[in-house]
């Protein structure tokens, strides 16, 4: 049976992260707490935005309304990365070889790895960042589609229109698509190689979490009743196939997912606190957590998919072990 060790903090959690084999809370007031042989803390930003682990998994980036980026590592020291004043930092991307790109206003920065910063400004609000997961590239979410750019070069931006806020930006695992969370509570994405546009409609509410599968081959979103989820395997995505649909319930909306880091298996939070776990093969159910104060907004599994690090909008956060 899973098992809950529960942490009651004070703030809404943004993010869940595992440095190590250490979990880490990152809470909308700046402090960053983690369980490491007893509860820590550490003040990150005055007032946090953004949060996400680096690729190599050893540290924590955090973004906030203090204008700065930092870097915290799993013994919980704060290195400042990037200051730029009173301005608040949206978005947060990490990249190889250490690159950061986050963005303020209309403005998406990069820190390369060799320590310079690349400014690439845009006409309306940068709202997302991501990083490809071969090469220096990012892609920037903006009013009316999504930017592509090198910016190791002073190469021309490539463009992808289409009408409408995009929110949020997250390429496929392996390169072949981009795909944008938009303000009208649908995806959009594109194919690469040939530019050609993917719809992906219906949801009752915007989409505000979405993760790949293990292997790209499933791309799972919240904004339902159930946790939709995209198939990737074709050429072409998901264009004329239906979506599965796993842990639907009547009542609540799925506001988090996560796919755990091997397995066709996704972890499913919902906006009353329940957590459960729902297999792609069979869309077989285990509940995880039963429901609590508030909606999760975050999680995240261990690198031996055995634990889930999960945070609530109340400050309800925890640990869920599945290996008994």
């Amino acid at each position: 049976m899973p098992t809950v060790a529960p942490l009651d903090l004070d703030s809404h959690c943004i993010a869940t992260a595992w440095l190590d084999d250490t979990p880490h809370f990152a809470l909308a007031d700046g402090v960053v707490h983690r369980l490491d042989n007893g509860h820590k803390q550490v003040e990150a930003n005055d007032g946090l935005l953004a949060a996400t682990r680096t690729l190599d998994g050893k540290a924590l980036l955090t973004a906030g309304e203090d204008g700065r980026v930092c870097k915290i590592s799993p013994e919980g020291g704060v290195e400042t990365l990037a200051e730029i004043g009173r301005k608040w930092v949206t978005s947060l991307a990490a990249g190889p070889q250490g690159a950061v790109a986050f963005a303020t206003g209309r403005i998406a920065h990069v820190l390369l790895p060799d320590a310079k910063e690349k400014k690439l400004e845009h006409p309306r609000s940068v709202e997302g960042v991501a990083f490809a997961p071969k090469g220096l590239r990012i892609a920037v979410a903006r009013y009316n589609g999504a930017t592509l750019h090198f910016p190791a070069t002073d190469g021309k931006p490539t463009e992808l229109e289409w009408a409408g806020a995009h929110t949020a930006v997250t390429f496929s695992p392996d390169g072949n698509f981009l795909v944008t969370a938009m303000q009208e509570s649908a995806l959009h994405g594109w194919k690469l190689s040939d530019g050609k546009h993917m719809r992906m409609s219906g949801y009752p509410a915007k989409v505000k979490s979405f993760s790949w599968s293990a292997k790209g081959k499933w791309l799972a979103s919240s904004g339902a009743p159930a946790a939709i989820v995209w198939p990737f395997q074709a050429k072409d995505g998901p264009m004329g196939k239906a979506p599965l649909e796993l842990g639907t319930r009547g009542d609540t909306m799925v506001t988090c997912v996560a796919c755990h880091p091997d397995s066709d298996i996704l972890a499913i939070g919902y906006g009353d606190g329940m957590v459960i776990a729902a297999r792609f093969a069979d869309q077989k159910e285990v509940l995880l957590r039963r429901p609590g104060k508030g909606a999760v907004t975050a999680m995240a599994w261990d690198s031996a998919g055995q634990r889930i690090a999960f945070g609530a909008e109340t400050g309800e956060c925890g640990i869920i072990d599945i290996s008994g």
